[in-house]
């Protein structure tokens, strides 16, 4: 509970531990009211610290019921015992420490430490979960070795896990039995795992590139067995696709992944035991949608790609944060990118980046990839931390090309394997292996912001030469209003008045406020295809006319930038119809806007998903980003009326499309086969825009006759957000099909939480009551709550304000059990700014509400402050 303001921890005060921790040995016998956790940690004084330092330890919500120093009994003069931790004075440069504390796993709500999952009981330590365990220095750059045993009862718990190797296991005459395992790499505790229960497993194995075979296993509840094969093919994929791409093995004898219901995050990358959120592992055709399949897939590599990538070499501090997890999101971006459609890929990475990481760094949460503060770490696993952390990786790999990076890879884990570094060394890795300078690319890690790069041509018909000036500048955020200039790789390409490249894709090296790029041999005026492949996190400013981004849209070489023209040119003309809107003047488009979307609808030499791509409008979050003061109603009526028109326009070519790509037969989440069904759901989400009785039948017997999960849904997507008995049929009919499965049933929460009907918030609060909601899962909070907050503008930003009083009294009830997911949960209302008055006043309403709440986390506290500023 906070007493106070929280404390602020600043990058600029970190110093070297005072003490390191030689070997760590840990017991826990498990018991059904609480758990007894003994510790003996073998500590060693930095040379550096002074010799009347005390021991420091890190300590939450404990009962300490003993301490023993070298054998030796401490009593409570010894040492100094706080809310936050423990010190000792007077500790020898050599010492060992016995902690024996009691913890309440089955109380524990806000699922970090020990608790439990459907009565099982599993871990969650990252980043400062370990210090609700016992008392320790819990921080990234205390590595050591651990020794783990486990005691439980063996009927209710016969599956013991923890890190490493299992050295040892056996009975006991009370009707328990134990295990110990050995991870022989030095970790921090926040890579700790313990998992006990009644689990079953599904068995394989991988042999390594150095013929080493390595043990796979997947363990969850006996009921979910049969949902694990496509998460263990994905995590064999995984590492071969490492070992060729970056040429790291894998470097134990077992590699473990445990499902739970209760999870706070994705997954965990616990040495050699990941623990995952359950919905990223079950897959069966039936139940799982191809995004959940590529989901799955990604998730399983991601946290594969950690054994490397952040436990070989691991953060010195938290701020420190993106060195492990933007470069792992961009290894798994490419694991995904090289096994299925790299553009598509491309286009959904940047899709989720402008929505949400740019609004963020457009909030008063913005921060760089580097903070320099926090209140609370929890608060920085952020969209900018991860994602903008991989384009910052990414660029790396476009400015030195692929061979460039791989050598700095090498150089990176040659230098510091089983160290705990900091972003400067995987900088220097990579321009000490490239021999170039990259001094200035450090501000990628120092500045917060988007980068907003304005381009100019300037064609000399005479000289045959096109000139492009370039200016670039970066708003001001929280920890800075003036911003020196970013290294940005721009790659370019010239098209001709055919379409062809006059000039095959050049990376230009922005650097300068102000620079300028000469093209000789270019015998007209180009069109000018910017910023190709996303090659970095800026916003581009560049004065394309309608017929120019129609032109790229339908002729542009580089795929990423043939989506892009039709994102530019639909967000175009939504802002000219929001301008209509305001005037009150009639709507219209233009014929050159649908003559772009019929081209590319019709362009059978893009594939499927590309295609599929190239149909769907800007979202309107991110409209509003753009058309600030934003009106959301407004918003949604000009992109409703842009989708119903494109429909109408282009009916017969969807229906010619989706009657060709409609398919019966065996499901195969392969590239291919996802791509057909997203184009032909694209088809059949347009065509239910039309009132046309028909087409909503149409829809229904999709729903009725689908033989997978991706085709319900679809189906079902339309029509909840049409008033018709069909979407009460099939809402129905799923319901009692699937009341079952915990995870499908998630997809019929956030179905209902962002459909745009009137009505739809009660209906919400209604669902808060249904017999399979609870408030204490972060995944039924997320698919509920979450998608009304973030999926349904509408009816979030109702002019009543009964959207924003609503997602706060959730917060404030989220907050007192899972700090964590109610600091999640409150972040819409982040950017109350950006919204035009009335709205603005309301949503700032709720925020000081929140603040003004007796009690309030860390968590909460460190967001809803922020955002008042």
């Amino acid at each position: 509970m906070r007493h106070g303001q929280p404390k602020t921890i600043y990058l600029r005060d970190y110093a070297a531990p005072a003490y390191n921790v030689d070997a760590l040995s840990l017991v826990f016998e498990l018991g059904e009211d609480s758990t007894r956790v003994t510790s003996v940690a073998n500590y060693r004084r930095n040379p550096e610290t002074p010799a009347d330092a005390p021991l420091e330890l890190y300590g939450e919500a404990l009962e300490l019921l003993q301490l023993r120093l070298n054998g030796l009994p401490l009593n409570e003069g010894d040492y100094t015992l706080t809310d936050e931790g423990l010190s000792i004075p007077n500790v020898s440069a050599l010492c060992t420490l016995e902690v024996v504390t009691r913890i309440y796993p089955q109380k524990n709500t806000s699922l970090e430490g020990l608790y439990q999952s459907s009565g099982n009981f599993c871990t969650q330590c990252e980043a400062q979960g370990f210090r609700k365990i016992t008392y320790y220095p819990d921080r990234p750059d205390v590595m050591t070795v651990f020794t783990t045993q486990i005691l439980a009862d063996k009927q209710k718990y016969p599956v013991l896990l923890s890190n490493g190797n299992l050295t040892g296991s056996g009975e006991l005459p009370d009707g328990r039995h134990w295990a110990r395992w050995e991870d022989p790499f030095r970790k921090p505790a926040y890579l700790f795992a313990l998992v006990a229960g009644d689990l079953q497993h599904v068995e394989d194995h991988f042999i390594t590139a150095s013929g080493r075979d390595v043990t796979l296993r997947i363990y969850t509840e006996a009921h979910n067995i049969d949902k694990c094969d496509h998460a263990m093919q994905s995590l064999q994929r995984a590492m071969r696709w490492d070992e060729e791409r970056f040429g790291l093995e894998y470097d134990l004898d077992i590699y473990m992944v445990v499902a739970v219901d209760d999870f706070n995050m994705g997954a965990m990358e616990n040495k050699g035991l990941n623990v995952f959120n359950s919905k990223l592992v079950f897959a069966s055709p039936a139940t799982a949608t191809d995004m959940d399949y590529v989901s799955i897939e990604s998730v399983i590599g991601h946290e594969y790609f950690h054994n490397w990538t952040g436990n070989r070499v691991t953060c010195r501090d938290w701020f420190q944060l993106s060195l492990k997890e933007g470069l792992t999101v961009f290894r798994d971006q490419e694991f995904t990118s090289d096994l299925h459609s790299r553009p598509v890929k491309r286009i959904g990475d940047v899709r989720a980046l402008r929505t949400f990481q740019f609004a963020e760094d457009a909030s008063p949460m913005a921060h760089p990839i580097r903070p320099a503060s926090y209140m609370e770490i929890n608060n920085f696993y952020t969209v900018t931390v991860y994602e903008k952390g991989s384009e910052v990786v990414r660029m790396y790999q476009t400015l030195l090309g692929r061979d460039g990076f791989r050598k700095g890879m090498d150089l990176y884990f040659q230098r510091h394997d089983g160290q705990a570094v900091a972003t400067e060394d995987f900088l220097a890795a990579m321009a000490d292996a490239n021999a170039t300078d990259l001094s200035q690319f450090q501000r990628w890690y120092d500045q917060a912001g988007t980068p907003q790069v304005s381009v100019q041509m300037e064609y000399d018909a005479a000289a045959q030469a096109c000139v492009l000036h370039f200016t670039q500048r970066c708003p001001p955020t929280p920890e800075a209003a003036e911003k020196l200039p970013f290294l940005i790789p721009v790659a370019v390409g010239l098209l001709d008045s055919q379409g062809r490249d006059i000039i095959g894709t050049q990376v230009l090296r922005l650097g300068a406020a102000e620079q300028s790029f000469r093209f000789e041999k270019v015998p007209e005026p180009p069109v000018l295809s910017l910023l190709r492949g996303f090659s970095a996190p800026v916003k581009l400013e560049y004065p394309y006319s309608e017929a120019e981004l129609a032109f790229l849209m339908k002729h542009d070489s580089d795929a990423f930038n043939r989506w892009d023209a039709g994102q530019r040119l639909a967000m175009g003309t939504s802002l000219e119809l929001l301008q209509a809107h305001q005037r009150q003047e009639a709507f219209g488009l233009g014929h050159e806007f649908i003559s772009a979307f019929r081209a590319v609808l019709n362009d059978g030499s893009l594939d499927h998903a590309l295609r599929a791509e190239a149909l769907q409008l800007p979202s309107e979050a991110d409209i509003a980003e753009v058309a600030q003061p934003a009106d959301p109603a407004a918003i949604y009526e000009v992109r409703e009326f842009i989708h119903a028109t494109l429909a109408k326009a282009l009916r017969l070519d969807f229906e010619r499309w989706y009657a060709e790509l409609h398919e019966q037969g065996d499901y195969s989440p392969d590239a291919a086969s996802i791509g057909r069904r997203s184009l032909k759901n694209v088809c059949l989400a347009y065509l239910g825009r039309i009132p046309d009785e028909g087409l909503h039948e149409l829809c229904f017997q999709q729903y009725q006759q689908a033989g997978n999960m991706t085709d319900a849904m679809a189906a079902l997507s339309v029509l909840s957000r049409i008033d018709c008995p069909q979407r009460e049929a099939a809402l129905q009919h799923f319901h009692d099909r699937w009341q079952q499965d915990s995870l499908v049933m998630d997809k019929w929460f956030a179905l209902q939480a962002s459909a745009p009907l009137p009505g739809t918030l009660q209906q919400v609060q209604q669902l808060m009551r249904h017999a399979l909601f609870d408030l204490r899962n972060p995944n039924k909070v997320r698919a509920l709550i979450g998608s009304f907050a973030l999926r349904n503008p509408l009816h979030f930003h109702a002019p009543d304000g009964e959207g924003y009083a609503f997602l706060a009294d959730n917060v404030l009830e989220l907050d007192a059990m899972n700090p964590q997911i109610a600091s999640r949960m409150v972040r819409p209302l982040m950017n109350w700014r950006h919204y035009e008055p009335a709205r603005r006043a309301l949503m700032k309403a709720q925020l000081e509400r929140i603040r003004a709440h007796s009690g309030l986390s860390a968590d909460v506290y460190e967001i809803v402050s922020k955002s008042l500023v």
